[in-house]
């Protein structure tokens, strides 16, 4: 059963200024410890791909912040939800902490697209509750 869907579009040009202006504080309040090695080896070798990442994983967790409800409220913060890859490349949900444990405790299970494309990234989000 669809226990809720969130759907979200980001200015990557948006993304870019906040880089910009704040440098990797900015990466290190949205991006969990994981996302930031990524962050930082995309970056080092195309420093645009790093700001898409950043992007997109930016877009993924205000969609699933949608999907749960809860919008960017506790338990729900930037770093105890994490975009990562399965090894088939399709992009997963893993949480931490009192998120996980608030998640779980719903008997929930999430499933995320992100895609991105010159000046936008968007993601889409299905959370069901696990019968």
């Amino acid at each position: 059963m669809i226990y809720g869907i969130g759907t979200d579009i980001c200015d990557i040009r948006r993304i870019r200024a906040s880089l910009d202006k704040h440098g990797e504080r900015f990466a290190q309040k949205v991006l969990s410890d994981n996302e930031m090695n990524t962050y930082r080896a995309r970056s080092e070798r195309w420093p645009e791909r790093g700001v898409r990442y950043v992007a997109t994983r930016f877009s993924a967790k205000e969609a699933f912040s949608k999907a749960i409800g809860l919008g960017m409220r506790m338990p729900m913060t930037w770093r105890l939800c994490e975009v990562a890859k399965l090894p088939s490349g399709q992009p997963t949900i893993v949480l931490h902490g009192v998120l996980k444990d608030w998640f779980e405790a719903k008997g929930l299970s999430a499933h995320v697209s992100v895609s991105d494309e010159s000046d936008y990234a968007t993601s889409y989000c299905v959370v069901e509750k696990n019968s």
